[in-house]
Formats: structure tokens, sequence, C-alpha cells
């Protein structure tokens, strides 16, 4: 197996490049065309890690993660906010009066409204924030910019025009770190909301299943942060959930809420234990480990 190498999906310099950075400094990060080829690249060792976006506080959920998760053969062991800081960028030698065409992922852009409105340019989807970047560094026409991170700026060698041009400050996506082994931490009772947990399951298809499987989560105290429901199979008649609650599945009150849970629904998975990020109780942490 590789060491020290962490996969991401997209180019280098695209903002899971700059989560893997920010979290592992140290560690080589692995650029790959797709999610399946970043979840692949850890199962055939030419990573040992994986970061994976799976919602952002404007766009909402990352299409496609929920269902690769329960296949993948990962498991989740950590998690990092990432603030998103979209710039403006062009060739070198570009005005804001050259551009009149932005390019950028379709979230980018849509995150960045006002500010393509204000300037009058036509904005252009591009599959990827950094490999727009790229794009227009090789096309070298000063009429082409992009919205992209500042390392993808460096990396390909391009000026920002104007920086920060996000609609919402509070722009910030969730990754988690994924593993090919679990790396469940200890268990604390005192600092039982300093883990999360997060799971699948599906519920059976009778009147009131999901009531009664949540039940138990309640009656034992435990804090649900998140609960998502995605459908399977094509099937408008029953749905796949995913949660996260706080806590570790040794203590007393998940347990037996699990033991609850898993008694109304079916094909319950643990996808993962880990450290809560401090963003979770102090939002000044942003983008902190």
């Amino acid at each position: 197996m590789t060491a020290d190498r962490i996969a991401f999906q997209g180019w280098p310099g695209a903002n899971s490049d700059m989560a893997c950075r920010a979290v592992f400094p140290a560690r080589m990060t692995l650029p790959c065309a797709s999610f399946e080829e970043t979840i692949a690249v850890v199962h055939n060792g030419r990573a040992d890690l994986a970061m994976i976006p799976i919602e952002n506080s404007v766009a909402g959920r990352v299409a496609d993660i929920h269902h690769l998760m329960p296949k993948s053969g990962l498991h989740i062991i950590g998690e990092h906010f990432l603030p998103v800081r979209h710039q403006l960028v062009a060739v070198k030698g570009a005005t804001i009066d050259d551009i009149a065409v932005v390019h950028s992922h379709v979230h980018a852009l849509g995150q960045c409204r006002k500010e393509i409105r204000a300037l009058g340019i036509e904005a252009r989807v591009h599959a990827d924030t950094a490999g727009a970047a790229k794009m227009i560094s090789e096309m070298g026409d000063k009429s082409h910019a992009a919205i992209a991170s500042t390392l993808a700026a460096e990396i390909y060698g391009l000026d920002i025009l104007k920086t920060d041009i996000e609609d919402a400050q509070h722009n910030t996506t969730r990754f988690l770190i994924m593993a090919p082994d679990p790396h469940w931490p200890v268990r604390e009772p005192e600092h039982k909301d300093d883990i999360i947990t997060s799971f699948l399951f599906e519920v059976r298809s009778v009147p009131a299943a999901l009531y009664k499987a949540l039940g138990g989560f309640a009656t034992n105290g435990v804090n649900m942060t998140k609960l998502e429901s995605y459908m399977i199979g094509g099937r408008f008649s029953q749905a796949q959930f995913y949660a996260d609650v706080e806590g570790h599945p040794h203590d007393p009150g998940l347990r037996y809420a699990f033991e609850e849970l898993e008694f109304f629904c079916k094909n319950f998975h643990i996808l993962g234990v880990y450290p809560a990020h401090p963003f979770r109780k102090d939002p000044s942490q942003l983008g902190s480990d």
C-alpha cells in the first residue's frame, strides 16, 4: 500500500484537494476523475485514505455519495468542515473589463450568482472548479475566466481578479475522511457529544415504521444531528436513510436505541464512529482540526 497518500475527486486545486491539505498537510494528494475512482484507489492501495464531500450549507447534499457509501467498503474515520471561498481567476494580464465568459462547476456558479449578474458575463458549466481553472490557463484567452480556489490559481498560474465572490458567507462543505478499516475512538462517557456515529438503514414497509424505528433515540436521550432519506433501486415505495447521531455505539443509550432501531428496520449498517469536528460546537473553529 502507498502510505501517506489521500485521494480526492477533482483536479489539483479543487476544494477537496484543499480539504486534504488542511487536514493532512504532510500527505501527498491523489486527484481522481470520479468518486468511484476515489474509492477504488484506496482499495487497490494507491492511497490509504479518501476525502469525500457529503454536503454543502448552500447546495445541500452531494449527489451520488449516499448511494456509493453503502457499497464502498470504506469506513468513516473523521470529518472536516471547509469554508468555501470562490475567487474569480483569469490568465495573467487580464482585467475585469476583459471578461465575457466565466466557467466553473454548476454549484460554484450558483453560489456566485450576484457577482456574475453584476459583471454581466456569461456563465458556462464545467465539471470541476479546478478543471475550469486549468482549462482557461490552457486557452490563454483574456475574455474567459473561472471561479475557483486560491490554490487552483496558484497551481495553474492565474491572476485573481476578485476575491471571495460567493453570495453566502456561511458557504461551507462537510467532508468525510474514509479508510479501509474502522478506527473507532475510545469511548469517554463524559464526552459523548464529542463522538459522531453515522449509519444507514431501511425501514420496513409497514405503517409507522419510521416513527417506531426512531423512537428509541428519543427515549434513550440520543441526539440525532442528521437524518436524510433517498430512493433505492428506483422504488418510490421504500427509502434508505442516512443518519448521524452524537455518541458511541458502546454508550448504553445509543446501544439500546440501535437495538430498537434494528427491530423495526432492515439493512442496518454503521458507516463509521469518529471524533466530532470542533466546528459543531464553535463555528469560529471553521477549517480547523
